[in-house]
């Protein structure tokens, strides 16, 4: 701000930055988790977590919520030494690891870093013991805040850059009477973006990799980073960069078309990545991204050309005004209903708007909405005729509320960044949903147990049951016999019942705790002989 702003303005202004960094900081607080999180949830592997082995596997898998592909898989032996697992084939959302040598005795680390398909990286690991547990090798990395402040930045140099500049770049070429006022304005915002999209691709790299910032260079990050889907939202989003400096500074005949084609860039890069359009139904969540992604930059892009050119120019201002005030509305309905789709589609529960980092920040976003909101309703309705008509008074109070909204959007581009750290419900009750399954093994019989969904609370059992050899047991009757000693809690006991679709299944299942229980089949083969086999499985907290 210069010399010449009304004291009142810069006492306002400087109120809503205070309130801006407060509103950060709460930002940041909320996404701080106990530990990364994740897009794509591990449900299951093999060997499961936590089992001890009586001969090395040949192969290791880990099942996901979602398809994936992985990053970096690695085996950490048990004096620390680390083996990378180069050797692995895709199979719907399953990863089939080979393994190339014979384990040791000790406990064991397979640690995993993929890539979901909404273009974030997930890591993790799972532990499991070769004859007798040993003390834990270290495995995985605390997480890297300052890697994480930088991404956080980054997305909020690219946001600026596709809503403020672009946004920016169409209100002069279609709204505004004089396209000096703001112009500087927007060509920092894109050259801001500019900066923004490329610094983003290589932290998508390096957050992929689990690599620090200091191989932000390195060949393998960047080389990482084009192989995930945010490669397109980059590419498409330095396009629009590209045609909304054309607007600015080409030929007149081509000013308007460029800025037009580069609003739709805007939609279309936010569309080909991230969790929203990697939601289902994407015929319904990726079009919705980008009619969100092109009404926010219609409308953020607008305000502070708006802005400056009531302040320094108000007779021209006018005719600015004028337009967007009657476009603004149609624009406002499409941001409105698109969002709300989407929120409901991420959100599911509305339960989950407190419990989840996701639903917290949606709730933070919402308040800032909310002002945004009330003054862009008080601009529209109690200040846009009179400011119209020429009222100086009032095109100076209108140019402040303009300055503070614009305040308001930067704080909600700050939320909205911090979604990268945060996976959202429907991602969560993906996982949750998915089943645990544990296969045991006898001389004379074998089953395939799977308890959806995996987690404490009413579940249901589905149980296959073969012979030794892996031929057809028609088994007499079967009994699930399930025990956690840790916890006091004694063998029960649930027959299973035949459907007749060569299963044994039991429906309403309680299992009242999660951790690791003991699971055993009583199977009666004749009737005179009951086979029993049993293995331990893990119930999820959630």
């Amino acid at each position: 701000m210069n010399a010449a702003l009304p004291s009142s303005m810069n006492c306002m202004l400087a109120g809503s930055l205070v309130w801006l960094a407060a509103m950060l900081v709460a930002m940041a607080l909320l996404v701080v988790p106990g530990r990364a999180l994740a897009h794509a949830a591990l449900v299951a592997t093999d060997p499961a977590d936590g089992a001890v082995l009586t001969q090395s596997p040949g192969k290791f898998s880990l099942t996901f919520s979602e398809p994936v592909s992985p990053l970096v898989l690695t085996l950490v032996r048990p004096d620390g030494s680390q083996l990378a697992l180069t050797s692995f084939r895709l199979k719907d959302q399953t990863v089939e690891i080979d393994n190339p040598e014979a384990l040791k005795s000790g406990t064991h680390v397979l640690s995993w870093r993929v890539v979901s398909v909404d273009g974030h990286p997930v890591g993790g690991s799972a532990l499991f013991s070769m004859g007798a547990p040993s003390a834990a090798p270290v495995a995985g990395e605390a997480i890297d805040w300052t890697l994480r402040a930088a991404i956080w930045l980054g997305k909020l140099f690219l946001y600026a850059g596709l809503f403020l500049g672009i946004g920016g770049a169409f209100a002069l070429a279609w709204l505004a009477e004089d396209r000096r006022r703001g112009r500087r304005f927007v060509i920092a915002a894109l050259l801001i973006g500019l900066v923004g999209a490329p610094l983003s691709l290589g932290l998508q790299g390096l957050d992929a990799l689990g690599a620090p910032l200091a191989r932000f260079a390195t060949p393998a990050v960047w080389k990482t980073a084009l192989e995930t889907s945010f490669v397109w939202t980059m590419l498409l989003g330095l396009i629009a960069l590209g045609l909304a400096l054309l607007s600015l500074a080409g030929p007149s005949g081509l000013r308007k078309l460029a800025a037009s084609v580069s609003l739709l860039g805007v939609g279309a890069a936010l569309a080909a990545s991230g969790h929203a359009s990697a939601a289902e139904p994407q015929w319904l969540t990726r079009p919705l991204v980008f009619l969100h992604g092109t009404a926010i930059a219609f409308w953020a892009g607008a305000l502070a050309p708006l802005g400056l050119a009531l302040r320094q120019q108000p007779a021209e201002a006018k005719v600015f005004l004028r337009r967007f005030s009657r476009a603004i509305l149609p624009v406002v309905a499409v941001l409105a209903a698109s969002g709300i789709v989407l929120a409901v589609i991420q959100v599911q529960q509305p339960a989950a708007l407190i419990h989840t980092a996701y639903g917290r920040l949606l709730l933070l976003k919402l308040t800032l909405l909310l002002f945004l909101f009330t003054l862009a309703a008080i601009n529209r309705w109690t200040l846009t005729a009179p400011a119209e008509a020429g009222d100086t008074e009032v095109q100076r109070r209108m140019a402040r509320s303009i300055g503070i909204e614009v305040v308001i959007v930067l704080a909600i581009f700050g939320v909205a960044a911090g979604w990268r750290f945060t996976p959202p419900p429907r991602a969560l009750a993906i996982a949750a949903a998915q089943p645990v399954s544990i296969h045991v093994h006898a001389l004379k019989a074998m089953a395939d147990l799977s308890i959806t969904p995996g987690h404490a609370g009413e579940v249901a059992a589905s149980i296959m049951i073969m012979t030794g050899d892996f031929g057809p047991l028609d088994a007499k009757a079967v009994t699930l016999v399930l025990s956690k000693p840790d916890s006091g809690i004694e063998p029960i006991k649930w027959p299973a019942r035949k459907p007749g679709d060569g299963t044994w299944r039991i429906d309403n299942l309680a299992i009242p705790l999660p951790g690791r229980w003991n699971a055993r089949l009583d199977i009666l083969v004749s009737d005179f002989e009951v086979v029993k086999v049993e293995a331990p499985i893990n119930i999820r907290a959630e």
